[in-house]
């Protein structure tokens, strides 16, 4: 009998590193796991091969507790036997950043590249939706395939699969990204277990084949059919042979095949020949359910870990790479391996259980660790880093200003041109320990250092005003890298004032210096009258209750009642928001403030407004009962308790001269448990959609939620920012870590934006209390709003919310002469169209990697010249291999057009 299908079966394990248990108790039984493994390849040819998850971490987590099995693992990783990458690790797609994702490819290819060859499989197993920019990097990456679990079926409670309302024919389909990129999508229609713990039993075998056959059948494209034969920390089926001979005894008329997903893949490919599959475009966020499911309000789970990602990432990909690739330029190492562990420190955290925040509380613990790992490593190269170029600046300039000038430089590492508020602090003076002066006689010396008579000048000469801040005497030291520690004690000031048109990539040298002649006057104060503030394109009017409204003078629009706060009940869990029936949402509207003008310069106007706000305590009893009778969130009764408490909110709103936004920063003492607070920002602007930053994408989506969408919420991921727009006007509202916003269906398309979310439990398949998830204590957050004139690419409003990502570096040097001009960048580039991500050194090249993405969806255009001795510029991949070289025009620059949505990356060979 010719057997007409094939049953490919996919020994696996879906290894969350850390999620109900914390990370080494999963530590243990993974090397349990692989244990077994090795042991059962070892013994017995009929287990033909494991796939390791799709994340080479595991090898690291393995080797460190059994380094002796190392050549046992790799001799079966090069026989094909144990497939493992293309990842590091299996991170979560909407709450890591564009960058980080990249160095999670690349490196996850350099570790299996050590072992073998990385698996050319787009795995996505469990990710809570996936960004629309997925198929331009699985193909930017050699992949042409993507295998996922979530986003375009509808999954409930414990991932139970329902019926209809598919989004495609089949659980095969095509994958399209907004650049018109795509992939063969596999959708794990019956789950990445549907082939788990497969029975030998021949009457088992019977009643478990029969059912998951007819369930594959129902969704699959072609008869070859995928059974994945695992599940999350699923120990290995070490009778799987003799199951799969019991199956072939059962089903003369199938093929059961130890499989491999290349295998399965390419079996696939040849079944369906040119048969027409359906196309699924752009992101895939499981919109076409009841919205019950959907895991979205993991963006706002445990927000303090968001903000430390967000630093984390911001350090590490737009100010350390940048600045060390131009030291490296100047003569100075790049450290590559310091880089690479402390991106892999920081992706530990990437997870979507971890980064989701959506874990027991020791998970999250030792995340708050790792996080600050990654940033420590990612300053110490930025103080290295910074002090190489400031010292290759040419600040002579400075020489003629009498006694001691302190010069310092201001390094703008965004792709832009910027203008800001910078603060430094600077040592006027310092006596280094060793020179024997006794403590008592050092210390006296610097107290008695004159700060008289000083200020703030540019490389031209100009005063800058600014204001400083006596720090009075402290203790310092130097780490020399030729001798022994250096303490010293100082006496230090801080200046604030604003650095203005800094070159893109570039810096510029300021000095505070005795001046040769009378300062110039200050200019006049950002205060109009009372508590208005304004600058030349902003107007600022703050009113009784706190709230503000703001004018665009440049399209005459006015936005009211912005930074109200809402505060809801929350008696769901980690993973979904569910707020109590028929509960009405508190506001501040209203709410009589504490009013005061915090800063007043020529530079920054800041007004400080605190309420104390009485709210429920917490949910009521109710909610302890359901969650232990594990009642699913859309279900349950639970009240807010009839208790208060207090909760003090202080927010501080500033505006700079040279500011094209206004700046909030609001800082919470959270005394509650089981609720959400947000701040609200109504637009008042005509839009059907909206638009939202995501990774390499501005995504587009629509305000109404699709027809099946039944959750009275929702909120959804953003990255960067979010923006709605109208015809002539838009707003759009940056924020740093605060990852899920909601454009609410109020008459007034109000952008809510999610500051904490508090909840007492994980969810999911069982009852895992998380008091720390309730967030108790203080909290800050920062944000800034955008006005423009309707289009937030053209305006430069979105640049303007990128910028606002990255800090000002700053480093205090000496005078000298240098190979830099006081202000420079070694790089020009224009577009209107496209956004800079990145500047690195590539390990294996040694050349310059710049990327930019187009932010449009339309095609663009990217001049691009480089002011110093260089070969040539190449076009090339995510993964930096070289590429051919691309032709310059008369001057030296590149002239390059760009795809619609096009992530580009370019290299410099020097």
């Amino acid at each position: 009998m010719k057997k007409k299908r094939t049953a490919h079966i996919i020994s696996h394990t879906h290894w969350d590193r850390e999620w109900y248990l914390p990370y080494e108790k999963h530590h243990v039984r993974l090397v349990q796991l692989v244990d077994a493994l090795l042991d059962k390849l070892d013994g017995d040819t009929a287990f033909k091969s494991f796939y390791l998850d799709g994340q080479t971490i595991i090898l690291e987590d393995y080797l460190q507790v059994r380094p002796e099995n190392k050549e046992r693992l790799e001799k079966y990783i090069r026989k094909g036997r144990i497939l493992i990458g293309p990842w590091y690790i299996l991170q979560d797609a909407f709450l890591t950043s564009g960058e980080a994702n990249i160095r999670n490819m690349q490196i996850g290819h350099q570790d299996a590249k050590k072992y073998g060859a990385p698996a050319k499989i787009g795995y996505f197993p469990d990710t809570f939706g996936l960004v629309g920019q997925t198929p331009q990097l699985m193909r930017q990456s050699g992949i042409d395939n993507a295998f996922f679990g979530r986003g375009v079926k509808p999954t409930g409670f414990n991932n139970t699969v329902s019926d209809g309302g598919y989004e495609s024919s089949f659980s095969e389909l095509i994958w399209e990204g907004p650049d018109g990129s795509k992939v063969l999508g596999i959708l794990f229609a019956n789950w990445y277990s549907n082939g788990n713990e497969v029975p030998v039993d021949e009457a088992e075998a019977k009643a478990f084949w029969d059912r998951k056959l007819a369930d594959a059948e129902k969704y699959a494209a072609t008869d070859e059919l995928l059974f994945m034969n695992g599940c999350d920390h699923q120990p290995l089926q070490l009778d799987l042979p003799e199951a799969i001979r019991t199956a072939e005894k059962l089903y003369p008329d199938t093929k059961f095949v130890h499989s491999t997903l290349p295998d399965y893949l390419q079996a696939l490919e040849g079944a369906l020949g040119g048969r027409e599959l359906s196309t699924v475009k752009g992101e895939l966020r499981s919109q076409r359910t009841d919205g019950w499911g959907t895991l979205v309000n993991t963006a706002s789970s445990r927000v303090y870990l968001k903000q430390m990602n967000q630093e984390g990432q911001t350090l590490l990909e737009k100010v350390a790479e940048p600045l060390a690739a131009v030291a490296k330029m100047l003569g100075k190492n790049y450290p590559h391996h310091l880089f690479t562990y402390a991106w892999k420190t920081l992706m530990q955290n990437h997870p979507h259980d971890s980064i989701c925040g959506c874990s027991v509380d020791e998970v999250h613990r030792e995340m708050v660790t790792r996080f600050a790992k990654s940033r420590h490593v990612a300053e110490a190269i930025i103080d290295d880093s910074k002090r190489a170029v400031a010292e290759a600046v040419n600040t002579s300039i400075f020489a003629g200003y009498g006694k001691d000038p302190l010069p310092l430089v201001v390094m703008n590492t965004t792709g832009w041109n910027r203008t800001g508020t910078v603060t430094v602090e600077l040592d006027a003076a310092r006596l280094y320990l060793r020179e024997e002066l006794g403590l008592e006689e050092t210390a006296r010396r610097m107290k008695a250092v004159d700060l008289s008579g000083r200020e703030l000048v540019d490389e031209a000469g100009n005063a800058v005003p600014c204001t400083v801040e006596d720090l009075g005497l402290l203790f310092g030291y130097d780490l020399p890298d030729d001798k022994f520690r250096q303490p010293y004690m100082c006496r230090r000031v801080k200046l604030t004032f604003q650095a203005e048109q800094v070159p893109a990539l570039g810096h510029r040298a300021y000095a505070w210096v005795r001046p040769q002649t009378a300062a110039a006057a200050a200019p006049a104060s950002l205060f109009t009258g009372g508590l208005v503030m304004e600058n030349a394109g902003l107007k600022v009017e703050i009113a009784g209750d706190g709230s503000f409204a703001l004018t665009d003078k440049a399209t005459g629009q006015i936005y009211r009642d912005l930074g109200i706060y809402e505060d809801t009940g929350d008696i769901g869990n980690e993973y979904m928001y569910k707020q109590p029936e028929g509960e009405q949402p508190l506001t501040t509207k209203g709410l009589p403030a504490q009013i005061r003008v915090l800063e007043d310069t020529p530079y920054r106007a800041a007004v400080e407004v605190c309420r104390a706000w009485e709210i429920p305590a917490s949910a009521d009893d109710k909610l302890d009962e359901e969650m232990r009778e594990l009642v699913y969130y859309p279900q349950r009764k639970a009240q807010r308790s009839g208790k208060l408490t207090k909760l003090k909110l202080r927010t501080v709103i500033s505006l700079e001269a040279g500011s094209r936004g206004v700046e909030i920063e609001t800082t919470i003492d959270n005394t509650a448990k089981d609720h959400r607070i947000r701040v609200l920002f109504p637009t008042d602007l005509e839009a059907s959609v909206h638009r939202a930053d995501s990774m390499f994408e501005i995504a587009e989506r629509g305000n109404v939620p699709a027809p099946e969408w039944e959750n009275p919420s929702n909120t959804q991921h953003q990255q960067a920012f979010v923006d709605v727009s109208g015809e002539k006007a838009g707003l759009t509202v940056a924020n740093l870590g605060l990852n899920e916003y909601e454009v609410l269906l109020d008459g007034r398309n109000t952008i809510a934006v999610t500051l904490l979310r508090c909840v007492g439990e994980l969810g999911d398949w069982g009852l895992f209390p998380t008091p720390e998830a309730q967030c108790l204590g203080t909290h800050t957050m920062r944000m800034e709003l955008i006005p423009h004139t309707g289009d937030g690419i053209v305006s430069g409003a979105f640049a303007e919310a990128y910028q606002f990502q990255v800090p000002w570096t700053v480093c205090q040097t000496g005078i000298h002469e240098g190979t830099l001009a006081p202000s420079s960048a070694p790089f020009r580039w224009e577009s209107k169209e496209l956004a800079f991500s990145s500047l690195k050194i590539n390990e294996e090249t040694g050349d310059l990697m710049f990327r930019w993405y187009n932010m449009s969806r339309q095609p663009g255009e990217l001049t691009f010249c480089a002011d110093f001795e260089h070969e040539h510029f190449y076009k090339t991949t995510i993964l930096e291999e070289e590429g051919t070289p691309l032709s310059k025009d008369a001057v030296g620059c590149l002239s390059l057009m760009t795809g619609p949505c096009e992530i580009v990356t370019i290299g410099i060979r020097c």
